[in-house]
């Protein structure tokens, strides 16, 4: 059986959050940020960041994952997404 992945784009403040969470829960799933911004710790405030409480509902990755001091690009992300997929796949098998 394959993975299905469901992925939600658009632009800031449009709910995408909200909408993640709710699908997750509703799939079993979890959710995964590809936000530049929200893989920095102590950049809460501009990020829309998910709360503490929304990221108890439901796994999140790629959220405060690095320190602003530290770079981060696309290829990490790459990186990043591509392992998280053969857990995922791992553990619906």
């Amino acid at each position: 059986m394959k993975t299905k992945i469901i992925v939600i784009v658009g632009p800031t403040a449009v709910g995408k959050t909200a909408l993640a969470i709710e699908v997750a829960k509703r799939f079993n799933g979890e959710v995964v940020s590809g936000d530049s911004q929200q893989v920095y710790r102590g950049l809460d405030i501009g990020t829309a960041k998910a709360s503490p409480e929304e990221q108890a509902a439901v796994p999140h990755h790629l959220i405060d994952v690095r320190e602003v001091t530290e770079s981060y690009s696309a290829l990490i992300l790459f990186q990043k997404l591509r392992w998280l997929l053969r857990i995922f796949t791992v553990v619906a098998s």
